[in-house]
């Protein structure tokens, strides 16, 4: 109940084998005996929808910037999904808009993943389970657009600064902490030195929350957490409401410093071709979306935003292109 392979499933990996072993796919496929695709480097919307249509693909993975690339060739061109069943989406956290195109336009399942190479590598899943069968279809996507539950072999709980384990009330954010059998014990020649706190737990680098339901969600990695007026704004849910606007391809957000707040949200966007939307515009759209103090202090146009070699947004890029940037209100 995790990626939802067997014996006839065609898998197309499209996520680097370099990323936390492929996020074990190669091992699933063979494992289930499933037939596994491979697209080698060429990771372009026309060659995956070849792919696609040509092997009868049932399962796929990547990050969210090749699905966004995907959906934007399908509109363009009219094409549908072929066989698809399944994509999970992992490495960065998938738009709302994102996972309901996927299902309401061409029927197939977005599953939310979570994981790292230090939990070998999968860590939760979207997958549904019995208690959220009673939610209405909006509450159910409320829970799809989270990470997911743990998977089998892997313990979650999420921490204060103190080291207190905090309530499953999917509200309340703390450090995500793992552990189990498969889980790092200690680093290469014990290069960082103990990484495990006394009761063997291992902390992540992630920020999160956990709901009643067990599933979990990422609101932010802890060094790219903006902290305002000593009070946190998750970078992630906003770059994930700006993208939803129909004038954004892709959005990223990073905090920079303030001479009031300490810190306030810089918004980052690329815009749709031949499309504009004004600062202004943008303030409107977000404010129903999010607190009204995570709001941008500005926004600017960019023509590329940054990505990691596993397709994660570079906020370090990123915070080093704008470090001279000063707000307008500043």
């Amino acid at each position: 109940d995790t990626l939802g392979v067997g014996a006839k499933s065609v898998i197309l990996a499209v996520v680097h084998m370099f990323h936390a072993n492929a996020w074990g796919i190669p091992y699933a496929a063979s494992g289930s005996g499933a037939k596994l695709v491979l697209n080698g480097p060429h990771h372009e919307p026309d060659v995956l929808h070849r792919l696609m249509m040509e092997h009868g693909i049932t399962v796929t993975a990547a990050v969210p910037t090749v699905w966004l690339g995907m959906l934007k060739y399908l509109e363009a061109t009219g094409k549908d999904t072929g066989k698809m069943e399944i994509v999970t989406i992992g490495g960065s956290a998938a738009p709302r808009s994102m996972i309901q195109a996927f299902q309401e336009k061409y029927g197939v399942r977005v599953n939310h993943a979570w994981g790292m190479t230090e939990t070998s590598p999968l860590g939760s899943l979207g997958s549904e389970n019995a208690a959220i069968q009673d939610l209405s279809e909006k509450e159910k996507l409320d829970v799809q657009c989270k990470q997911g539950r743990s998977v089998l072999g892997v313990e979650m709980v999420i921490k204060d600064d103190d080291g207190n384990i905090l309530p499953r009330d999917g509200e309340t954010s703390g450090r995500v902490m793992v552990r189990g059998p498969w889980v790092i014990e200690s680093y290469f020649k014990g290069d960082a030195g103990n990484v495990l706190d006394e009761d063997n737990w291992f902390d992540t680098g992630d920020v999160a929350c956990i709901d009643e339901f067990g599933y979990m969600q990422i609101t932010d990695r802890a060094k790219d957490v903006i902290k305002s007026g000593g009070e946190w704004i998750s970078s992630i849910d906003l770059e994930n409401a700006a993208v939803s606007h129909p004038a954004v391809l892709e959005a990223a957000v990073i905090g920079l410093p303030h001479p009031k707040w300490d810190e306030r949200p810089l918004l980052l966007i690329i815009l749709e071709e031949g499309k504009t939307v004004s600062f202004e515009e943008m303030s409107a759209f977000l404010t129903s979306k999010v607190a009204k103090w995570w709001l941008p202090n500005d926004m600017v146009v960019v023509d590329d935003i940054p990505h990691t070699a596993t397709g994660k947004i570079s906020k370090k890029d990123l915070r080093d292109r704008f470090k001279d940037y000063s707000f307008p209100d500043a």
